[in-house]
């Protein structure tokens, strides 16, 4: 039986505090949620999104094919997090371009009509954590049964535990890591180059010019592409294979510097040819930013086991082996801080060949892994 979701929104009248010093007043959010919540009220359970993903977690929208949610393999009837037991709550962030407020959205102190577009005050994962929990006040639910996300959606969670530690059971951290290293600070500001320096950028304010930087986009999710597939994957898709067109050429070559001949360089462009005509210009900026600035040691006295002695939780991280964006030993440094506090934590490091993306696909270890720890969980709900 196919999960029918329903979007929802909420707005929200006060001014939203934010780390950068900025407000946002007159916001809306994007949700969705799955299952019932019970009559105790504590069997909620968060799902934080990644970079392009939204509140579309899982189901798929009535009427509409191919409208699957991004985690729809781990949600739902029957699955890993069950919603036969779990009231499940996907939330849009604040910044994004897929409902909730955003760079696209009407900016409520600017002439009227006009939209935010690059006057959108950046926004960080604690931000986002605290937009959250006032939905979740909305909602009813003073404690969650578990707080769960996979690359950027594990830090929110991660962040939960820290601002939050009285709300949240459990926090399931999966392919995440306790702040970016250089290199993938690297790679963000390489992507944002490519967004900034597109002619129809327009310093941010594309809308009002009537065009989106689309070759930037494209650029961008090229790069952020690479850096989710590991090299075994790229290479068992991939390898030198030419593209039809170019094998039927004489030389086997086409010697230009122009034309896509690899079958590796087509399939980059196709994924930057569809992320540019979906996602936001702006929205790309805040959320690469976000990734950048979170860094709970910095922000909770210098030291990560300092900073998650204020977690009261028990925790569950998972990590995949070819994931060298988010590689395993920044697993182990978060499982190591915790152990550090005495806190109760599992880990489990899935030897998969798939990189980054791993924590979207159907590794069979990794599923069985989650689905065990969220029985568990409903046991405890049970009690």
């Amino acid at each position: 039986m196919t999960l029918i979701a329903t979007p929802q929104q909420m707005h929200f009248d006060a001014p939203l505090p934010l780390q950068s010093g900025a407000s946002l007043r007159d916001y809306a959010l994007s949700f969705e949620t799955y299952g019932a919540l019970n009559a105790q009220r504590s069997n909620a359970v968060l799902i934080c999104h990644a970079l392009n993903a939204s509140h579309h977690v899982a189901g798929a929208y009535a009427g509409q094919e191919n409208s699957q949610g991004w985690w729809d393999n781990m949600i739902g009837p029957g699955k890993p997090v069950d919603t036969d037991q779990f009231f499940v709550i996907g939330v849009n962030n604040l910044g994004s371009c897929f409902g909730s407020t955003g760079p696209m959205q009407v900016n409520p102190d600017a002439a009227q009509g006009q939209v935010y577009g690059a006057d959108f005050p950046v926004v960080t994962v604690e931000d986002w954590v605290t937009a959250q929990a006032r939905l979740l006040d909305a909602l009813g639910i003073e404690k969650l049964a578990a707080v769960m996300g996979g690359s950027l959606g594990g830090m929110q969670a991660l962040s939960w535990a820290l601002q939050y530690p009285e709300r949240a059971a459990h926090a399931v951290v999966v392919a995440s890591a306790p702040n970016l290293t250089a290199e993938n600070i690297a790679f963000n500001e390489v992507a944002r180059r490519a967004i900034v320096t597109d002619p129809d950028f327009h310093g941010g304010h594309f809308y009002q010019h009537g065009v989106i930087p689309k070759r930037g986009l494209r650029i961008a999710r090229m790069i952020g592409h690479i850096t989710y597939l590991s090299d075994d994957v790229m290479n068992e898709k991939f390898g030198r294979q030419l593209r039809e067109a170019v094998l039927g050429s004489a030389a086997g070559y086409r010697y230009s510097t122009q034309e896509v001949e690899f079958q590796i360089e087509s399939y980059l462009r196709h994924q930057g040819d569809k992320f540019a005509e979906y996602f936001d210009a702006n929205t790309y900026l805040l959320i690469t930013r976000a990734l950048d600035y979170f860094d709970p040691a910095r922000s909770y006295g210098g030291s990560l086991t300092q900073a998650l002695g204020r977690a009261t939780c028990k925790f569950l991280l998972v990590s995949f082996t070819t994931d060298w964006r988010f590689s395993p030993k920044r697993s182990r440094e978060i499982v190591k801080a915790l152990l550090d506090n005495k806190r109760d934590v599992s880990y489990a490091e899935i030897d998969a060949p798939h990189g980054h993306d791993a924590f979207l696909l159907d590794d069979p270890r990794y599923l069985s892994v989650v689905s065990s720890y969220f029985d568990s969980i409903s046991k405890e709900v049970a009690a």
